[in-house]
């Protein structure tokens, strides 16, 4: 979390058809399982963390640490331009081997399985920062979005529904199955370059550090940061996020067009994970890399429908519906038993001194929202829900009660 949020491309000539024997739904929680980022299993998790503190017995070296630095390096990049970019929202197209490669690198990382990162990314997409959103610091807190809810074994499971588009490769189908199969060929690899001290610091420390880099998107860059577009939920574009993620902070820009491989819309916004995907089209290794749209930088495209509407509610929501029904109650008395049978167009066309004007809308919705050309759009549907709910509950509850 196909979506309306994603774009699905496929490899032309590289292509395989989805036959009957591709997976079917293994998670009884789709609807429920959806995240923005993806973590490690639950024992692996607090293993690696206590692991952290064997480099007291196995010391520390320049050269181990030079180790850790690279793996970082690498295997966000794995994550942000192989889980993200490309497995989750297909913004540009690859060979298949390119493709194996990428997903065997970001499963070096011990953040589960491609498919099921995909997955669950794609459907927070769709529910991004509702009740619905296992990770979302508005519903679930800080830091039950940041690493709590991987403790809840319900989002174990990969929903191979949310990607035919994937389960078409046999390959990336086994590696999802395998799912440490990648980690642990890193693991062997960093033992026999440094030893037991290329394992705990090479390998432990940096895939620790991997974790925490891809949690603060899920956390951080919903709650800390600036909005420049209006995406019906708490994204946020934060630099010294996207310096540690290669790129990934700009999160704000990113649910504002999914479809865009460069994620840093502005000449000044740091994406290092585009400029290396940008230098690998030149010699091509991936190619088709999506941009976003002149007028969606510049913040002049409409929001879309689904956008539009959970921004008018919200904008709604945030007027006292009881105080207006009171207040409707004592200005027309009487006169609101004649509008019984339209009542909802009534009360769009009724005027009196609390019921927000849509000029009072729009100047709310203005403080309330980065600057959008669907701000008086946005106005106008939340005075119609207003008028609809104060009408609601003047027939349902009575017009002398």
């Amino acid at each position: 979390m196909p979506l309306s949020s994603s774009t699905h491309h496929t490899n032309s000539a590289n292509t395989v058809a989805v036959t009957s024997s591709s997976p079917s739904v293994h998670d009884n929680h789709a609807e429920h399982a959806h995240d923005d980022t993806v973590y490690p299993g639950k024992a692996l998790f607090i293993v690696m963390h206590v692991a952290c503190f064997a480099a007291i017995w196995t010391g520390v070296t320049a050269s181990a640490v030079a180790l850790a630095l690279t793996l970082y390096v690498v295997r966000m990049f794995g994550v942000t331009a192989g889980y993200h970019r490309y497995f989750s929202h297909r913004t540009f197209k690859t060979s298949r081997v390119m493709q194996f490669l990428l997903a065997f690198l970001a499963q070096s990382t011990a953040q589960k399985g491609t498919l099921w990162w995909a997955s669950h990314h794609r459907h927070h997409h769709r529910h991004s920062d509702t009740e619905n959103d296992v990770h979302s610091p508005l519903h679930g807190g800080f830091w039950h979005s940041h690493l709590g809810w991987i403790f809840e074994p319900r989002w174990d499971k990969t929903n191979f529904d949310a990607v035919p588009d994937l389960t078409a490769y046999p390959e990336l189908v086994w590696l999802n199955k395998y799912e440490h199969v990648p980690t642990v060929a890193l693991m062997a690899l960093c033992f026999w370059i440094e030893s037991w001290t290329g394992l705990v610091v090479g390998f432990v420390w940096s895939t620790v550090a991997t974790w925490h880099g891809t949690f603060m998107i899920n956390s951080l860059a919903h709650v800390s940061g600036k909005q420049r577009y209006v995406t019906g939920d708490d994204s946020r574009n934060n630099w010294w996020l996207a310096i540690i993620t290669l790129g990934e902070g700009w999160h704000n820009n990113h649910h504002a067009y999914q479809r865009s491989t460069r994620q840093g819309f502005r000449w000044y916004e740091f994406d290092p994970t585009f400029y290396v995907l940008r230098a690998m089209s030149w010699v091509g290794l991936v190619w088709e890399l999506g941009a976003p749209p002149a007028e969606v930088v510049r913040n002049e495209r409409p929001v879309g429908k689904a956008v539009l509407e959970k921004v008018a509610r919200q904008l709604a929501a945030s007027f006292n519906v009881e105080q207006l029904v009171t207040d409707a109650r004592a200005q027309a008395g009487d006169a609101l038993a004649h509008m019984r049978g339209q009542m909802t167009d009534a009360m769009s066309h009724v005027h009196w001194p609390t019921f927000p004007t849509r000029d009072d809308l729009r100047a709310r919705a203005q403080a309330m929202l980065p600057n959008t050309p669907s701000l008086d759009a946005i106005a106008e549907r939340a005075h119609q829900l207003l008028a609809e709910r104060v009408a609601e509950r003047l027939g349902g509850a009575g017009l002398t009660a």
